[in-house]
């Protein structure tokens, strides 16, 4: 890219909103695809397959700066001629010192073909955000977060992201090789089967927040399965960010002892979402903020495809991280994510003003773990469905009927039961008279050595006990909208209360 150009796209990147998009000038391939043989070396291979760029490759490179203040999203588009059999895009960009307190510059990647980019549309051809430098596409492979399939002749577009920018800028350069050739036969996904044998109506332990080497996990799908099963789970959910790519890598892993659920971790720059139990190969765009009133969309293509809507560490505080979006469209909302920290704390309590409020939305625990030392299965949720299978199992986890706990080892039992032996399970409703008496019983096996029980109402935490065999508390439709239990550690930082062990969502009371 020329000094001149460079100008130019940045006089239009500062007169761009942080939240739009911008295109730069075309990489075209015409004049050397027209050559008698193009150039004769190049950049490496795609990680871990190829070598060098051989003979008849054609390669391109771009170099530019995006200032601070840049568009969420800038588009570099290709020409591809006919007869390539592969694209393969490798970038890299400067990090310069910053300040202390100040960030320093971070570019995501990712690709889309010839239908265009269009917020929702079908061009979407791979996403790895930062964590790879290079990736490759070919009709029968890909790199992982990439999608193979036919390499058509037109306009495809290099997305560069800007997370965050340096006071000096962002300088990168972007790659692009063409690998010219008869393209090889393609290779159609194979998916996982919606249902495992199970044990008929029961209480499935499953981790609905994964991921894996298709988008920043370094483990694979098998390592991933290996360890769910280890953990003692029953399903678990492969949730990669911003990328379905990784939909047909699991068949393989499930089994009549593990159903595995497929999704997608929609990351926005204002809060990410699960698109939990989606149909296979059903991918959901991420390119938009709160701000921009777009979410709504999203939220019912995720549940067209028959999946549930479920911000992810609504509190956490990455960058970019914290829930943004509100929860009128959440089906169920992750409470708890990974080891238990403040910011979970707080989405607890956030959690529970809603449920004081009367928005009742079921909460969930997640480990979403990513690469060692990360425990899949810490926490999970706990789930009563009809079998194990996809409807039943996303049935349950959008009733409330469940439960979050830290390890296979920490089991409860909660119901609240009226004057005339009528018991009421979790996520359910007790209608009784105002003030008939109502009986809270929680049984809680595997509670932590010191441990307490405490049962929570709108009105806050009104019984406390150790946790130790079965407690039993009193209350009333008058006195309590709905009870839940958590299971805590010892305190370890007063005024604050110990670390969850577990939690359940609520059993809801009604005055007749």
């Amino acid at each position: 890219m020329t000094d001149a150009m460079n100008h130019a796209t940045r006089r239009a990147l500062l007169a761009t909103g942080a939240a739009t998009a911008l295109t730069l000038g075309t990489v075209s391939f015409a004049e050397a695809a027209e050559g008698p043989g193009g150039p004769a070396a190049g950049p490496g291979g795609p990680e871990g397959r190829g070598g060098a760029a051989g003979t008849g490759d054609l390669v391109r490179s771009v170099s530019g700066t995006l200032p601070p203040g840049s568009p969420d999203f800038v588009y570099l588009p290709v020409e591809l001629p006919k007869g390539v059999r592969e694209l393969h895009v490798a970038y890299a960009y400067d990090r310069p010192a910053v300040p202390a307190g100040t960030q320093g510059n971070a570019l995501d990647i990712g690709l889309f073909d010839q239908r265009g980019t269009a917020l929702g549309g079908r061009g979407f051809r791979g996403w790895s955000g930062g964590a790879r430098k290079e990736f490759f596409v070919r009709a029968d492979e890909a790199t992982p977060g990439y999608v193979a399939g036919p390499l058509r002749a037109g306009t495809w577009y290099v997305a560069l992201s800007p997370y965050t920018i340096a006071p000096q800028g962002l300088a990168y350069t972007v790659t692009v090789t063409l690998r010219l050739g008869a393209p090889a036969p393609a290779v159609p996904p194979v998916y996982p089967p919606e249902r495992a044998r199970g044990r008929g109506r029961a209480w499935y332990r499953g981790d609905c927040h994964l991921h894996t080497v298709h988008s920043d996990g370094r483990r694979t799908p098998a390592e991933v399965a290996a360890l769910a099963r280890a953990a003692g789970l029953d399903f678990l959910a492969g949730t990669e960010h911003n990328t379905h790519a990784g939909h047909g890598a699991w068949a393989d892993s499930a089994g009549d002892d593990l159903l595995v659920l497929l999704g997608e971790e929609v990351t926005t720059r204002t809060g990410h979402v699960l698109a939990l139990g989606t149909d296979p190969g059903t991918f959901v765009d991420w390119r938009y903020r709160a701000r921009e009133n777009r979410f709504g969309r999203f939220a019912r293509e995720i549940r067209r495809a028959g999946g549930l809507v479920v911000p992810a560490h609504p509190q956490a505080t990455c960058i970019g991280c914290a829930w943004k979006f509100g929860f009128g469209d959440a089906d169920a909302v992750e409470v708890w994510n990974g080891p238990y920290t403040p910011d979970d704390e707080v989405s607890l309590a956030g959690w529970d003003g809603a449920l004081a409020r009367g928005r009742w939305t079921p909460a969930m625990g997640n480990s979403d773990a990513h690469r060692d030392p990360d425990l899949v299965g810490t926490p999970q949720t706990v789930v009563l469905a009809d079998e194990l299978s996809r409807g039943a199992i996303l049935d349950g986890l959008r009733a409330g009927r469940s439960y979050v706990a830290e390890s296979s080892s920490v089991s409860v039992e909660f119901t609240l039961t009226d004057a005339h032996g009528r018991t009421t399970g979790l996520g359910e409703r007790l209608t009784v008279p105002p003030d008939e008496p109502v009986t809270a019983r929680l049984r809680v096996t595997g509670a932590p050595q010191g441990g307490t029980v405490r049962l929570v109402t709108d009105q806050g935490v009104l019984f406390t006990a150790p946790a130790t065999g079965t407690a039993e508390w009193t209350t009333s439709a008058a006195r309590s909208a709905y009870v839940r239990a958590e299971v805590r550690h010892p305190v370890t930082a007063p005024p604050l209360p110990g670390a969850l062990s577990a939690f359940t969502n609520p059993v809801f009371l009604q005055a007749r």
